[in-house]
């Protein structure tokens, strides 16, 4: 058995941003909520059964609290947030799983789900499917894995590290140094990709890299001036790790059982209806009924 953790917030700012425009009837905007729809079905149609599927309910979380620059939900176009909610609804009646986060973020329920998924002796490995950086630091081997479904490619732990200089574990580190500009926090000035992977790689986590840089024994180009911004930004570098870090305990998730897609619910004819995609309510139900 494979667990399928979909990143539901990123697949609906992708098929915003690649889909045409459609308006029903009603005035709402549904072209990203029909593209997502339809991915999830193809996702079916690969061969997964169990799958989850987590959204940003609202866009801020905990780690406002924590830093007031974090990101919120200022500048998203109309037209996509008023589809937060309608994916949500469409997936439900999809049948699918769905997680709606408020104060923790997608990323949260995915790590979290990563984790009940891993200790649940069945399943053969747990695909988090999302590109985004931040759940490179769940990947464990090849047991847990990242994938980019848009690319068709799989990350595992030596994926990671050949992708930014170090293991998993130094991730949330990795990018308190650089920064994210996604999320809103912009990491030490003057430490770069290749100077935090070079110090990481050695010292893997904040706490280990001595403050003066003679102490170091890892070769980096302006490494004076690098341990003396982090010696002077150490509390703001911890700051920001505990804001990339994901929470791997978030409660409410189910078990891998309740993951399981068994089918549409009596609804999604309709919903489907609303969203003038007729096509996806029968494709569900082929699905279901090659499944019985």
């Amino acid at each position: 058995m494979q667990t399928h953790l979909v990143d539901g917030t990123y697949e609906l700012f992708r098929h915003y941003f690649a889909l045409p425009p459609h308006t029903n009837r009603d005035g709402q905007e549904v072209s990203a909520t029909r593209g997502v729809l339809a991915s999830m079905l193809g996702l079916l149609e690969e061969g997964a059964t169990h799958v989850g599927v987590a959204t940003d309910h609202v866009v801020e979380s905990f780690r406002n609290e924590l830093y007031p620059g974090y990101k919120t939900g200022e500048g998203i176009e109309p037209g996509l947030l008023s589809q937060f909610p309608l994916l949500e609804d469409a997936l439900a009646a999809g049948g699918f799983t769905v997680w709606p986060m408020t104060r923790y973020e997608a990323d949260d329920a995915l790590g979290s789900a990563a984790a009940i998924a891993a200790a649940d002796s069945r399943v053969e490995q747990v695909r988090i499917c999302t590109p985004d950086k931040d759940l490179a630091q769940c990947v464990e081997g090849t047991r847990i894995v990242q994938v980019d479904r848009r690319k068709r490619s799989t990350t595992d732990a030596k994926g990671v590290a050949a992708k930014f200089g170090v293991g998993p574990a130094s991730i949330p580190d990795y990018l308190a140094l650089v920064g994210d500009s996604a999320d809103g926090f912009p990491g030490l000035p003057g430490w770069g990709a290749k100077s935090a992977a070079a110090v990481l790689a050695r010292y893997e986590h904040l706490e280990a890299i001595p403050d003066a840089s003679e102490y170091w024994d890892v070769s980096v180009r302006g490494a004076k001036r690098l341990a003396a911004t982090l010696s002077g930004g150490r509390e703001d570098a911890l700051l920001f790790r505990r804001i990339a870090t994901i929470v791997r305990d978030v409660p409410d998730l189910g078990s891998v059982d309740d993951w399981c897609w068994h089918g549409p619910g009596d609804d999604f004819e309709e919903i489907c209806d609303y969203l003038e995609a007729p096509q996806l309510a029968p494709r569900a139900q082929r699905i279901a009924a090659k499944r019985r």
